[in-house]
């Protein structure tokens, strides 16, 4: 440790440490535009200019490591001129729109400006003009704003891994752009919007709809993956006008995807369900609450004499607590046939039990990681924040293997294994061959023969001190997913390493905790394509939720009465339903997501629902007072969150679990599924949409 002293006052600090840092630690103002703490220094903005004893010029303290005795002035004259030089240079070519800019309020710039600018500019000649880039339909740029700061540059190579931005021509004509006009396409591309200072890149779907100072900030929870990044989310009124990340450094650190920055435009959209609908005699038509209640009860009623015959599906972004008062409702008349695993095709574990899938590592330990398997699985879009975390693994020097049955772009190295025989085949050579390295005995993999690659992999995985496998959203829509299972799980024995089998949807642990499985019942592939007299389904659609929407589509129109708790009107839900009743979506309700990690958190309302919209716990308790089952006097959410208990169910001991090796190569059945089609708040935000990655096709690699 080393003693500063910053403005006559003494700071203990790490020697090294730069000295932006240290004052900010001790809550010493210093202005700054380039500098951010999660990337690399650049010290090209000059804003943070202070005066160092013993140096004969201003020293930038971004780029300044503290040294023992070291005295710094950061409100001296010698400090104030320069950072007042700095700010007239930044001024001469800003266009000082500031009135009709939409970062206005919020600019870095302007902040900084008042205590550092003059209220005369001593330049008289004309002001460059660099004209807009179209960046695609999350991100406006006014680059004529740009201040050449290259925070959006560094965030691209560093964080996203994509170098989407760079810096052509010098001095004055430097300017910030993608060389050849293309689209921005990183799937945490939003970041760009919190990190640029000025209002060179700002949200499209944002744009003139709000000032900051009207909007009124609430915490919550993301609701479209299981990492549960924090967020803000900013309403005017009683709308929803853009999601920003929150700092947490266990979780999301300061940043957020794509996806669950831009899906609040869903929330708005003009598809929603907004008074109950009840279809009679073929005929839609809109009612109050009360009828539509008696309606749906009066149709279950009919069908209840044989309640083997009712399935009930719900999404996994539901919160916890509503799906503990789907399950108990369904099971308190008498229903079992229970799932929300809608893109599962192979269930033969289930026989076993259920094993809840999660990811055992925190997110901080997945960063220390030195070897890494990933089956089946496209981490970069399915899970950015956790993708991110295995890329500052890999950039630390982990070693990471990746096995799909495509080749996609990941944004740090990895080793492709693949094989013509299949992902089951090539995962079946590397347990052979760790088999044979650690010298254990498994007698079903005697007719499998390593190849030379799978005996590199597996001599990589077994020298690693920490390592982990990691099973995905293309492995857990394989038809032979229990048979991967047991491989990695065998790998992950023998090698010491965790096998993750990683949660999707916000809520599918949860799901597990409240036990919406179907312990004693038929699972989501079975009612979906045996047919059932009756569905009860809640925040999905399963025409486009489920591995095959289209017999789902069939069995729904065969059944005899349907019932949907949902958010959206759609055609096709008015082709098979009978009852639509309007339900609130993740920013109008009060709930409970379960993360990957286990970690409960909770998140209040931010908006009232829509029209005539309820939280669906709230529809739930009085549908299970209609039909007079025990325990659903609830008043409040917190009441039912209290209710949940841990979930106690053993995890399947999977290397016993009976499973043999496919005769044949099933690659061909995985349905890859596009990162903003996963739930139908995303697949009804336009901006979206209107990406390369709404098209599921175009990442895949050639």
């Amino acid at each position: 440790m080393v003693k500063v002293e910053i403005n006559g006052q003494v700071i203990e600090a790490h020697e090294g440490d730069m000295l932006i840092d240290v004052a900010d630690d001790a809550q010493i103002a210093i202005p700054r535009f380039c500098y951010h703490k999660k990337l690399t220094i650049a010290a090209n903005c000059r804003m943070c200019l202070v005066e160092v004893e013993g140096a004969w010029k201003a020293l930038p303290a971004c780029a300044t490591p503290v040294t023992d005795g070291m005295k710094v002035h950061t409100k001296s004259a010698k400090a104030i001129a320069a950072q007042k030089s700095v700010m007239e240079f930044l001024l001469i070519n800003h266009p000082l729109d500031c009135p009709i800019c939409d970062q206005g309020g919020e600019c870095e710039l302007q902040d900084v400006a008042m205590d550092y600018g003059d209220d005369v500019s001593r330049y008289t000649e004309a002001k460059r003009v660099v004209s807009d880039r179209d960046a695609g339909s999350l991100i406006k740029t006014d680059m004529t704003r740009c201040i050449h700061c290259t925070r959006c540059v560094r965030f691209g190579q560093e964080v996203a891994g994509m170098m989407e931005l760079g810096a052509t021509g010098r001095s004055e004509w430097m300017e910030i752009g993608t060389y050849i006009e293309k689209s921005i396409t990183s799937e945490m591309s939003g970041n760009m919007i919190d990190l640029c200072p000025v209002g060179a890149l700002t949200s499209k779907p944002f744009r003139y709809t709000a000032r900051s100072w009207e909007l009124k900030a609430h915490k919550s929870i993301a609701a479209h993956d299981s990492i549960g990044s924090h967020i803000t989310i900013h309403t005017k009124g009683q709308d929803v006008k853009r999601v920003v990340p929150r700092e947490n450094e266990s979780i999301n650190e300061v940043w957020l995807s794509d996806r669950d920055r831009f899906s609040y435009e869903g929330i708005n959209c003009e598809s929603r369900l907004t008074q109950p609908m009840i279809k009679k005699n073929g005929q839609w038509q809109e009612t109050d609450w009360e009828t539509a209640l008696e309606f749906t009860v009066s149709g279950l009623q009919k069908v209840l004499n044989n309640s083997k015959e009712v399935g009930v599906l719900a999404s996994a972004t539901s919160t916890v607590e509503e799906l503990h008062l789907l399950q108990k409702l369904a099971r308190g008349i008498g229903v079992e046939n229970i799932d929300y695993r809608h893109r599962q095709v192979d269930f033969s574990s289930d026989v076993a039990g259920f094993n809840a899938p999660s990811l055992k590592h925190s997110l901080a330990d997945v960063e220390k990681l030195n070897g890494l398997l990933i089956v089946g699985s496209y981490l970069r879009k399915e899970l950015p924040i956790l993708n991110h975390r295995v890329r500052k693994a890999v950039q630390a020097g982990a070693k990471a293997f990746v096995l799909n049955p495509l080749e996609f772009d990941f944004n740090y190295k990895v080793s492709n294994a693949q094989s013509s025989n299949g992902m089951v085949f090539e995962l079946a050579g590397i347990a052979k061959a760790i088999c044979d390295i650690k010298g254990i005995d498994q007698a079903w993999l005697n007719d499998i023969s390593a190849s030379d690659e799978q005996k590199q992999i597996a001599q990589s995985l077994a020298e690693a001190s920490n390592s982990s496998i990691m099973l995905g959203q293309i492995a857990q829509g394989h038809a032979d997913f229990s048979v991967l299972q047991k491989l990695a799980n065998i790998i992950a024995q023998a090698t010491d390493s965790e096998l993750n089998v990683l949660p999707l949807a916000a809520n599918e642990v949860g799901a597990h905790l409240v036990n919406f499985l179907p312990t004693a019942g038929k699972n989501s592939s079975a009612m979906l394509s045996d047919g059932m007299k009756a569905f009860i389904n809640m925040n999905v659609e399963p025409e486009l939720d489920s591995v095959n929407g289209e017999a789902a589509l069939v069995s729904l129109s065969n059944s005899e009465f349907n019932v949907n708790l949902t958010a959206f009107d759609s055609q096709t839900q008015r082709e098979y339903a009978d009852v639509m009743l309007p339900i609130a979506t993740f920013a109008e309700t009060a709930g409970t997501f379960v993360n990957a990690n286990g970690l409960k958190q909770s998140f209040k309302m931010t908006v009232e629902p829509k029209g005539e919209a309820k939280a669906a716990w709230k529809v739930l308790r009085v549908l299970g007072n209609m039909f007079n089952v025990e325990g659903f006097d609830y008043t409040h959410s917190n009441e039912v969150l209290s209710e949940v208990l841990d979930n106690t169910t053993t995890e399947l001991n999977l290397v016993e679990l009976s499973c043999d090796l496919p005769t044949s190569n099933n690659d061909s059945s995985v349905q890859l599924v596009s990162p903003y089609q996963v739930d139908s708040v995303v697949r009804r935000s336009p901006s979206l949409q209107a990406t390369p990655d709404a098209d599921i096709k175009s990442m895949e690699r050639g």
